[in-house]
């Protein structure tokens, strides 16, 4: 093998155990806190969405007050609500998978469309 074998075997190995290390610590982070939940109410209360990050609702609770807005303004207003709480999802998976990886994951991350909320500081800036 020629030193630019080794040297890229070498890279590869480092490579390796990057991902090794990142998958070790995302799961650590997600054995102790939990799963990544997005979150949102109406404005009025009486419609509240549960999301994970990149899925559909888990949960969606209506109260009947909400009943009186009739079926379109109702079904506008859930899916309002739900993509509220996707965005929140997606934040919060941000946040908390850009503790543990490196920055040019973290962008990834809102390339992807789980982007930071506006007010929370960039990757770089992250504590590890």
């Amino acid at each position: 093998m020629s030193d630019l074998d080794d040297q890229v075997g070498a890279e590869i190995d480092r490579a390796n155990q990057r991902v090794v290390e990142t998958e070790r610590r995302v799961a650590d982070l997600l054995a102790r806190g939990g799963p990544v939940l997005g979150r949102a109410t109406s404005a009025d209360g009486t419609i509240t969405v549960v999301t994970p990050p990149g899925a559909p609702p888990s949960e969606v609770q209506v109260e009947p007050g909400a009943l009186r807005m009739g079926p379109d303004a109702l079904a506008a207003e859930i899916v309002r609500v739900a993509a509220r709480a996707a965005r929140d999802a997606g934040a919060r998976l941000h946040r908390s998978l850009g503790r543990v990886v490196d920055p040019g994951t973290a962008n990834g991350l809102a390339e992807l469309g789980f982007e930071p909320r506006a007010d929370e500081p960039g990757p770089e800036r992250w504590s590890r």
